[in-house]
């Protein structure tokens, strides 16, 4: 008679390799090169400056005021036909705030830097919990298509790193018929070539990263 296999013959018995101090020290070595690779080169591949400059200009509502100066300048240098500003409801202070959403703060903050209003055109979204970039960006091309058509161009600046996320939600808003050129305007909280040495770039860098990885390979546009 056969002797009864070990476990009812639910379980058999492998040779396992484990890797020896050599091998661990090779597989510690290869993760730091890439973790120190990684962080010289994230920042440069989220902020991306790809300009097609022409047609329409737009800048996110919510952007600090030195982006709006860069704004402007990059208007005056390249005559664009129109500058759009696109942002959502304010969330926090809305009862007692003058404007009630971010677009119309970007226009009263351009405004008040200097630039004539004749040319700024406020295009603002209903509340969305989520995607709001997409959801701009829909919103937009919705403003345009109502007034017009769709123009070939159009350049969006905004901030840092969360530029290469912004052009991917504008070309699948607008489709490959419209090239859509970025601008990133450096972030002034952290110092660009070292933005692992402070929180708030850590923060910035890491959130932008998530998001861009849900944006390229999670995200569905609602169209």
């Amino acid at each position: 008679m056969n002797a009864m296999r070990p476990h009812l013959g639910l379980w058999h018995q492998r040779l396992c390799w484990v890797p020896t101090w050599r091998g661990w020290l090779a597989l510690w070595l290869l993760l730091s090169f890439t973790a120190t690779w990684a962080a010289w080169h994230v920042h440069a591949f989220l902020a991306i400056s790809d300009p097609c400059p022409g047609g329409i200009l737009v800048v996110e509502g919510w952007a600090p005021d030195y982006v709006f100066q860069e704004v402007m300048a990059e208007f005056s240098q390249q005559h664009y036909a129109k500058l759009f500003v696109t942002g959502g409801e304010i969330e926090k202070g809305a009862p007692l705030c003058e404007y009630k959403t971010i677009a119309e703060v970007g226009v009263a903050t351009l405004a008040r830097l200097g630039m004539n209003t004749n040319v700024i055109q406020a295009v603002p979204m209903p509340k969305v919990r989520q995607d709001r970039t997409y959801n701009s960006a829909l919103v937009l091309k919705q403003w345009l298509l109502a007034h017009g058509a769709l123009p070939t161009k159009i350049n969006v600046m905004t901030l840092g790193p969360h530029a290469r996320r912004t052009r991917l939600m504008f070309e699948k808003t607008f489709g490959p018929a419209v090239c859509v050129g970025i601008i990133a305007i450096p972030n002034d909280e952290y110092d660009a070539a070292h933005w692992w040495r402070t929180s708030a770039g850590v923060r910035t860098v890491m959130s932008e990263l998530l998001s861009y990885g849900y944006a390229r390979f999670i995200f569905r546009c609602l169209e």
